[in-house]
């Protein structure tokens, strides 16, 4: 049996990319997703066609009895799961003056508590075969990044970062535990919701001057959960063309 990997929030933007290079690697599949129903379903079908196994599973990561249900899941379709991908997010922008506590703790739960939920819950499996690999994506959001409007979003994207390294920690030593900080990637729904002007002051910032694509991202995840990657444990590592912080 192959090693099953579980992308949270897999199936657009740069989850759906990381899902395709995985699957393309010989990987089995779990898709996870909360409201992507339809675009999850296609990409389960895409996926199926690169002769591995796939599934999609319905669940919003920051409900612990929902996670618990989509590992059973995984577990009886796949057999267990030896990587976990926790891209799972949501950017709920405002100004900061209309910004609210429900709003600000939504964009936790999800980002944040979603991932310890989800690594909690693959920990007996991955350190009983003693091999797993967890992948947090975070964002450059959470190192130099920052603009008010996302407060909440730049907060729960640096305590992942925090996340990682006591994760690391305490899966040691059978299962390594890594973080990705993205910078402005070049998605289907990024960049269509910003005017020229702001993208043209984003663009500025980073040293290679342009947006990144998804499947760098993914091609990344894919080098971090191999056999090549065995000495690379409890980094952060960030991929944005060499951008300056916006403050």
């Amino acid at each position: 049996m192959g090693k099953v990997a579980l992308v949270t929030g897999g199936a657009r933007g740069i989850g759906k990319s990381i899902v395709l290079e995985l699957a393309k690697s010989g990987y089995d599949i779990c898709i996870n997703y909360n409201n992507s129903c339809d675009e999850a379903n296609k990409l389960v079908l895409e996926v199926k066609k690169l002769n591995v196994k796939c599934i999609c599973v319905k669940c919003d990561v920051s409900k612990e009895n929902e996670v618990d249900n989509m590992f059973n899941i995984i577990e009886s379709k796949l057999g267990g799961c030896d990587i976990v991908i926790n891209n799972a997010g949501i950017d709920l922008p405002n100004l900061f003056q209309n910004k609210t506590v429900e709003e600000f703790k939504k964009t936790l739960d999800v980002n944040l508590i979603g991932a310890f939920i989800v690594s909690k819950r693959c920990y007996k499996y991955m350190y009983e075969k003693k091999w797993g690999r967890i992948i947090n994506i975070s964002s450059t959001n959470g190192i130099n990044s920052y603009y008010p409007m996302c407060i909440d979003y730049d907060a729960s994207k640096a305590a992942l970062i925090s996340l990682t390294h006591n994760l690391a920690i305490q899966f040691a030593p059978f299962i390594n535990v890594n973080c990705i900080c993205p910078g402005f990637i070049g998605t289907e729904n990024e960049l269509k919701d910003y005017d020229e002007d702001f993208l043209k002051v984003e663009l500025d910032k980073i040293m290679v001057h342009r947006f990144g694509d998804p499947l760098e991202v993914a091609k990344l995840v894919k080098f971090l959960v191999s056999d090549d990657a065995n000495y690379i444990n409890n980094t952060i590592i960030r991929i944005d063309g060499g951008q300056y912080g916006s403050c």
